[in-house]
């Protein structure tokens, strides 16, 4: 993990705000996808995995416009998640870029994106694993906000989602009935 360490130190210096928010939140993350994991020996998700990609999935934050939790970057926050893929393939992590890249949401379909006229290439960021979907959902849970510690109720998170859509919300439901 000395290589997820180093790159974490490169892009967020001890002295940033956005530093101790990525680390909280990833972890929080982190232990939520490897709790589910352990409730559900029968998906058979690597815990390994799981916990690399957690503490990555949004690596790419800082390189985004969201003031508010120390990001000035030049991108679209919604955009973090690929820009967070392409940063890992650089950085010989290829392995976690689906980490990144579809845990947006409830992940996203290319027509989700093409028809809400999203600033992301148009082409599916949906999880394809078992871990890249444990991670989107566990993500859910936590914001990146004013209440950072506090996990958001299952009511909270499914009114957020059904704003962006019935899609949002049906993968959701799903991963609730597999997760919980």
């Amino acid at each position: 993990m000395s290589s997820i360490s180093q790159l974490i130190d490169l892009h967020y210096p001890a002295h940033r705000k956005v530093r101790n928010i990525l680390l909280t939140h990833s972890r929080l993350v982190a232990d939520k996808a490897l709790f589910i994991a352990q409730k559900h020996p029968e998906l058979k998700a690597d815990a390994l995995l799981l916990e690399q990609g957690a503490l990555v999935h949004d690596i790419g934050i800082v390189f985004t416009q969201a003031p508010d939790i120390d990001c000035h970057g030049p991108a679209p926050y919604l955009q973090h998640g690929i820009i967070g893929g392409e940063l890992l393939r650089q950085n010989q992590l290829a392995h976690l870029a689906g980490m990144a890249e579809n845990h947006t949401g409830a992940g996203l379909s290319q027509k989700e994106i093409i028809a809400q006229g999203l600033p992301l290439p148009h082409k599916d960021l949906l999880p394809t694993n078992i871990e890249e979907s444990i991670i989107a959902f566990a993500d859910k849970f936590y914001s990146k906000g004013k209440d950072l510690l506090h996990e958001k109720p299952l009511h909270k998170i499914r009114s957020g989602l059904e704003r962006h859509g019935h899609e949002q919300l049906k993968r959701f439901d799903a991963w609730c009935q597999m997760f919980l």
